[in-house]
């Protein structure tokens, strides 16, 4: 694997499908991959980014303890590739000294990584094949208050009233 480091940006849903998508930037590059995941994944990947800690903990949440009490550590997530529309990653762990890494789901490895503050890669191929370009976010953002304005506007909004300036 020719690991390129990533970000975890976040959880956005597509419209108007309402899929959450897993979005994770290069980060020093302008490349993004988006990864479609469930709506439990992205809730508890979410509520790890919030900071959120529930009162009874959820299965990622379990799993840090877990890995806490065994003394293992989340050494990165690596997202390997993408086979037939599925990503495919794995959760390299380390304990005395000794490495391990174990096929997951990439949902599944970054919930755990948001709770451990673990590196996140993806295989430069990967990102070659399945990364896609956005020059500046701030523009991604941007468009799309202009198109929720554009949904919420009316031609009535456009005639002239009472107290304009024309």
């Amino acid at each position: 694997m020719d690991p390129v480091p990533m970000e975890l940006i976040g959880i956005r849903i597509e419209l108007p499908s309402n899929v959450p998508i897993l979005l994770l930037r290069e980060r020093d590059g302008t490349r993004y991959l988006p990864i479609w995941i469930g709506p439990n994944e992205a809730t508890a990947i979410a509520l790890a980014l919030q900071g959120v800690e529930p009162q009874r903990p959820m299965t990622h949440d379990l799993l840090k303890l877990a890995l806490d009490a065994l003394e293992t550590e989340v050494v990165r997530v690596d997202v390997t590739e993408l086979v037939g529309g599925t990503f495919f990653a794995n959760l390299v762990m380390s304990r005395q000294g000794s490495e391990l890494a174990i096929s997951a789901r990439p949902s599944d490895a970054v919930a755990l990584a948001a709770r451990t503050g673990s590196p996140l890669f993806a295989d430069r191929a990967l990102l070659d094949e399945a990364g896609v370009e956005i020059e500046d976010e701030g523009q991604e953002d941007e468009i799309e208050r202009f198109r929720e304005f554009l949904e919420d506007i009316s031609p009535e909004d456009f005639t002239q009233g009472k107290g304009s300036d024309s």
